[in-house]
């Protein structure tokens, strides 16, 4: 089977249960934080048929996976109604980190299964168990660059919550104002920038250097768990 095609199917389902618990795990803060809104609304649920949205969940992950494109992507957002929280200021800092700290956590369960599947396999591993770990390493890889990813302070991305939040209210009140153009500057940064000019690897500079550290932290607690 081609390569490329293997790694579709490997990186296509690790980024969809990635952005589903991504997404549950807003949902749930925001419940303990006082608003059951994603509750009421049956979206407190691992099924991606709740979430999935076709294009940024399916579609443009798998064109980006078959053109060697970073891959990112998107599900349809677990509502949440700040004025609902207990402490709306806080509440919505604290909803916006759980998305990128679910996606962290699942990189290191990931890690410790990669790590106790190594352990236990002596022999060189056939076919299916190959491509397995590969969906391991993929499912780890994903997960971190989906975390930090969002931590980026550019609307609607988890980040501009954490930083309105942390900025004076003047402040935050005009950053709130780039809210509205976030999704087109998104587009301008990653798609038009790196099209336009690729010398400047905005992408390979400013994302991939943390997730490549990120990622060899991951890669040594695998190696722990495996005894190495």
């Amino acid at each position: 089977m081609n390569d490329t095609l293997l790694t579709a199917l490997a990186l296509i389902p690790a980024l969809v249960f990635a952005i589903v618990f991504h997404e549950v795990a807003h949902g749930f803060v925001a419940k303990l934080l006082g608003d059951p809104t994603a509750s009421e609304q049956r979206r407190l649920s691992l099924n991606p048929l709740r979430h999935v949205d076709p294009i940024g969940t399916v579609v443009l992950p798998g064109m980006l996976a078959l053109t060697g494109a970073p891959v990112f992507g998107w599900a349809k957002p677990v509502p949440v109604n700040k004025w609902r929280l207990r402490n709306p200021r806080f509440g919505m800092m604290a909803v916006a980190a759980a998305g990128p700290g679910s996606n962290l956590v699942l990189a290191a369960i990931g890690a410790v299964i990669l790590g106790l599947i190594a352990r236990t396999v002596t022999a060189p591993p056939e076919a299916a168990l190959s491509f397995g770990l590969a969906s391991l390493q993929f499912f780890i890889l994903v997960n971190i660059f989906l975390a930090l990813f969002n931590l980026l302070p550019i609307p609607p991305f988890d980040g501009s919550h954490i930083v309105e939040g942390l900025l004076p209210r003047a402040a935050a009140e005009q950053y709130n104002r780039l809210r509205p153009f976030g999704f087109l500057l998104l587009i301008v940064l990653l798609l038009v920038v790196p099209l336009l000019f690729p010398q400047l690897g905005s992408v390979q500079r400013v994302v991939l250097p943390p997730v490549e550290w990120l990622s060899g932290l991951y890669m040594q607690l695998a190696g722990a768990v495996a005894g190495r």
